[in-house]
């Protein structure tokens, strides 16, 4: 009936297999998918690696569950660390991870039924 998630050790997890990846990152669908109208995915960056800029999945948060990050908006940069959440502009933006990092996207995708 009730669905719960150990995100200290999913975090775990994915840090390592960040490690492994050619890419530096690992993420996780933790809740939703495409038919839901709210998805949150776990990202985690071995620190120094980065997730390019991109567009804007729509409504969204991101909160920084370890670690600390540097998120670009055009010209502008914010340093975020552990424990902070922002709404996320909708805008092009990327991110760094300074250290390694475990960050969780909450997207609010008003999917189509």
């Amino acid at each position: 009936m009730f669905t719960v998630t150990d995100l200290s050790e999913a975090i775990d997890e994915h840090l390592a297999l960040a490690y492994e990846a050619s890419s530096g990152r690992s993420s996780v669908t933790v809740t939703g998918d495409r038919h839901s109208d709210l998805r949150q995915t776990l990202i985690a960056i071995a620190g120094g690696n980065r997730l390019h800029d991109h567009d804007s999945p729509g409504e969204a948060t991101l909160q920084v569950l370890r670690g600390e990050i540097t998120l670009t908006v055009g010209e502008g940069q914010m340093a975020l660390g552990e424990g902070e959440l922002m709404v996320l502009p909708a805008a092009r933006h990327g991110v760094e991870a300074v250290t390694d990092c475990a960050l969780l996207l909450t997207v609010a995708t008003r999917a189509e039924r």
